[in-house]
């Protein structure tokens, strides 16, 4: 295994890198400045689309899909450019057009998409010109099991009639959001993992319509463009809205599930690392009984411990990322069910310490540590919550050969 990068990808890291520092970092405040003004307008603010148009001209567009419809950039290579997005989760990936669910969305479009679909959905997606939702989480249901959703697509003629309710559709908020894919029940006695399909809705498509926004710990996550529920009231659309064929649903929501927990993590591990860069600022321009914030030796432990895990991790991500280039995404499930358990917790526990760090600022919205906090915490339950997936890692260590 060789991590080390070669020139090409570690000279788009670095116009990455400067990207985020110079242009998103200082941009922030603006961003809340704009939304106060116009807070319905997320996504159409000025300073996003000035921003994507800065990463359209530094060739940082795209990055995260790979073939002839993104970047070209493997997982790997992907990965340290993901990391540094997530130093700024609400503004970094929405500016460079790789922020979720749009990313896994044009993923799926480009994997499983016919000619027609692509042109009417994934090109205005790879431009920006639309945002989309993913709408597989049910309200009436454990969706932990994707088996037991309750959502029906039947066939009606020659069209499919689709009847259900969704929550944490995530992207369905968004004022820019023209695509819903919709995962249901197309035939209820197939076998269990061959039951459900993906069907390709318009969000303004006739019985449609979306009954409320859903807070994370009272943000409303306008990075993912906003969750929502949503109601489908025997909607109807023509055959060929299909994604795949039918019975395909399953495998295609494994297939856009695996690429988007890894993107989680490295983002993830960006957000650990604005938080230290927060903590190390925080620690030597504060005194506290006549000492320095560093000087104190509980600080210094969680500064140390801190490191040790976001060392560590990164190391699991980035054989992650090789797996899933080298072997293919099925051979990586180990891996990345290790890292969609292990990085949100760790991450977590880092934020914990800065918000203790910064006392009272830590909880206020002076500082981007709450919002991370939030991030980090939902993401213990967004693409499976951490007892699936422990439950299916053990199960796989049990089966596993002795080493000697």
């Amino acid at each position: 295994m060789d991590f080390a990068p070669d020139p090409a990808s570690q000279e788009i890291t670095e116009r990455a890198r400067r990207f985020v520092a110079e242009q998103v970092l200082p941009a922030e405040p603006e961003l809340e400045k704009q939304l106060a003004a116009e807070p319905a307008h997320w996504g159409r603010t000025p300073i996003i689309h000035d921003l994507q148009d800065r990463a359209r001209e530094a060739g940082l567009w795209n990055l995260f899909l790979p073939g002839a419809h993104g970047a070209g950039l493997t997982q790997l290579q992907y990965a340290p450019i993901a990391e540094l997005t997530g130093h700024s989760p609400q503004l970094a990936p929405v500016a460079m057009n790789c922020a979720a669910p749009d990313t896994g969305n044009m993923e799926l479009l480009a994997q499983f998409g016919t000619p027609a679909q692509q042109e009417q959905w994934l090109e205005p997606l790879l431009e920006a010109r639309i945002r989309s939702a993913f709408c597989m989480t049910e309200p009436g249901v454990a969706s932990s099991d994707a088996t037991q959703i309750a959502t029906r697509i039947r066939r009606d003629g020659d069209d499919w009639v689709i009847t259900g309710r969704k929550w944490w559709s995530t992207g369905a908020m968004s004022p820019d959001a023209r695509l819903l894919i919709v995962m249901g029940v197309t035939d209820p006695d197939a076998p269990r993992h061959r039951q459900q399909s993906m069907v390709l809705v318009p969000r303004d498509a006739p019985g449609v319509r979306v009954v409320r926004p859903l807070s994370v710990f009272g943000y409303d996550d306008r990075d993912h463009g906003g969750h929502a529920e949503v109601a489908f009231d025997e909607v109807r659309m023509p055959g060929d809205a299909i994604l795949s064929a039918p019975g395909e649903g399953f495998a295609i929501a494994q297939a856009r599930l695996g690429p988007g927990r890894i993107h989680h993590c490295m983002r993830a591990l960006g957000g650990a690392e604005r938080a230290l860069d927060l903590m190390r600022e925080r620690a030597s321009s504060r005194s506290t009984f006549g000492r320095p914030l560093a000087d104190q030796g509980v600080v210094r432990e969680w500064m140390a411990q801190a490191r040790i895990q976001v060392e560590a991790l990164r190391l699991l991500v980035l054989k992650t990322a090789w797996l899933m280039d080298t072997a293919g995404n099925r051979a990586a499930m180990t891996e990345i069910q290790a890292i969609k358990i292990a990085v949100p917790r760790a991450v977590l526990g880092i934020l914990d310490h800065a918000v203790q760090l910064f006392g009272a600022a830590g909880v206020s919205g002076d500082a981007p540590l709450a919002a991370l906090w939030a991030g980090a915490r939902a993401l213990r339950l967004a693409d499976g919550p951490d007892e699936v997936h422990l439950s299916s890692l053990g199960k796989a260590e049990l089966r596993r050969a002795p080493v000697l």
